[in-house]
Parts: structure tokens; C-alpha cells; sequence
């Protein structure tokens, strides 16, 4: 058998094996059993009681965190000329059009969000390829396709995020950072899963929130009572 790392012992030591802990007190661990160098992120993974193969048990959806990601996310808005000024005021990093749709088709994904006008989707349809699996491509589900873009580039760059159930029916994302305080991540953690509790499909039978873990970038998860955040 392997010896324990130094890490792994702290986390023994402070985390009790099969215990489901209040959201208030895993928001406090997490930061307790993470050892990294750097700023690491605060992730949540969330298991549904869905069937994803089935359309009608789908979760997917946006959600603004009250204290925002923590990340810097770097937006290109794919617009007409009308639109540009109030998109660049709006906080974009990058705005335009043909010459940014020619970069992508020569493989630059250097972007973390794209949000276009619906009459421009035309010219963004064939970036599929790329963009779909880099989890990119523009959708109006996630706000990411509106004749507002400006307002769409201030809710990302404040916050918003989207999110979409996997084949396993967990939800995962990051929710903040390491660095943000026992209160914050409890603030978006219960943000985001009060979204999902909203978004529940009405076909979706027995338990819904099945299990919750709060982790971090490279530490083990801590067990979260869903109670704890329904309550």
C-alpha cells in the first residue's frame, strides 16, 4: 500500500470520510484542503436524477453568480458595424466580423465566450466544427445569440455563466475561486443550485439533486447535504 501524502493526511484530517457537510461548511473546507500554489478554481459537481438521452429530461441553463467567477473571460462579439461601438463599450475584448470568422477558420479559439446577433448566425453556422467542441458556438438558449450584445457582454463579463447536464447526468462547473471568501462561494454555490432545483423537467421522477460535491481545482471533493441548501 502507498504511503499517504502530506496533503492527503491534512485532508484526512479535516474532512471525515462519508460525512455530508452543510454548504456554509464545505465553502469554509474547501479553502482549508487546498494546497496549490496558485489561485485554483471552486467547482461544483452536481448529480440530477435525469435521463440526459431523453429530450425532455435536459437541464440546461444560465445562471449569474453574486460574486462572479473570478476569472478574467475574454468575450468576442461577431456583429454588423451597428452594433460594434456599444459591444466594445460593453467591456468585449475582441469585436468584428469577417476578419474574426477567417482567424477561427484558421484555428484561432483564443476566446473563452462568443455571442453574435441571430442575422449573423448564418455566418457562424459552418464554425460548428470548431467551435462546438471547444463548447463555443454561440446559442440563444444561453443568451449568447441576442440583438443585445452589449447587455449579453456585461452579464458574462459579470458573472453569468451556462451549464448543461453530461451523459452521466452530473452537472459540473467552477463557481469561483479559492481565494474568494467562505461566504462567497456559499453565495454562488446555492446560486447555481437553486437554478437548477428551478429548471427540474417535469418528467424527471424520485430524487432530483442526488448528490453535491464542492472541490477544487486539485483537491478531493467534500460531500455537500443537498438539505443544507433547500432547507
Amino acid at each position: 500500500m502507498s504511503k499517504l501524502t502530506k496533503n492527503q493526511k491534512l485532508y484526512n484530517a479535516k474532512v471525515e470520510t462519508g460525512k455530508a457537510y452543510t454548504l456554509e461548511e464545505a465553502a469554509a473546507l474547501v479553502k482549508e484542503i487546498t494546497f496549490t500554489k496558485f489561485d485554483a478554481s471552486t467547482d461544483i459537481d452536481v448529480r440530477l436524477g435525469v435521463d440526459p438521452r431523453k429530450a425532455n429530461q435536459m437541464v440546461r441553463g444560465v445562471v449569474s453568480l453574486p460574486h462572479g467567477t473570478g476569472k478574467q473571460v475574454r468575450v468576442l462579439v461577431l456583429c454588423g458595424p451597428e452594433a460594434e461601438a456599444a459591444a466594445k463599450e460593453a467591456g468585449a475584448d475582441y469585436v468584428g466580423l469577417d476578419e474574426y470568422i477567417d482567424k477561427i477558420k484558421g484555428g484561432w479559439t483564443d476566446i473563452d465566450v462568443i455571442i453574435t446577433q441571430p442575422q449573423i448566425m448564418g455566418k457562424v453556422g459552418p464554425l460548428g466544427r470548431i467551435l462546438g467542441p471547444r463548447g463555443l458556438m454561440p446559442n440563444p438558449k444561453s443568451g449568447t445569440v441576442t440583438p443585445d450584445v452589449a447587455k449579453a457582454v456585461k452579464e458574462v463579463k459579470q458573472g453569468k455563466i451556462d451549464f448543461k447536464v453530461d451523459k452521466g447526468g452530473i452537472v459540473h462547473t467552477s463557481i469561483g475561486k479559492v481565494s474568494f471568501s467562505p461566504e462567497q462561494i456559499r453565495d454562488n454555490a446555492a446560486a447555481f443550485i437553486n437554478t437548477l432545483i428551478k429548471l427540474k423537467p417535469a418528467a424527471a421522477k424520485g430524487t432530483y439533486i442526488k448528490s453535491i460535491y464542492l472541490s477544487s481545482t486539485m483537491s478531493k471533493g467534500i460531500k455537500v447535504d443537498p438539505k443544507s441548501i433547500e432547507a
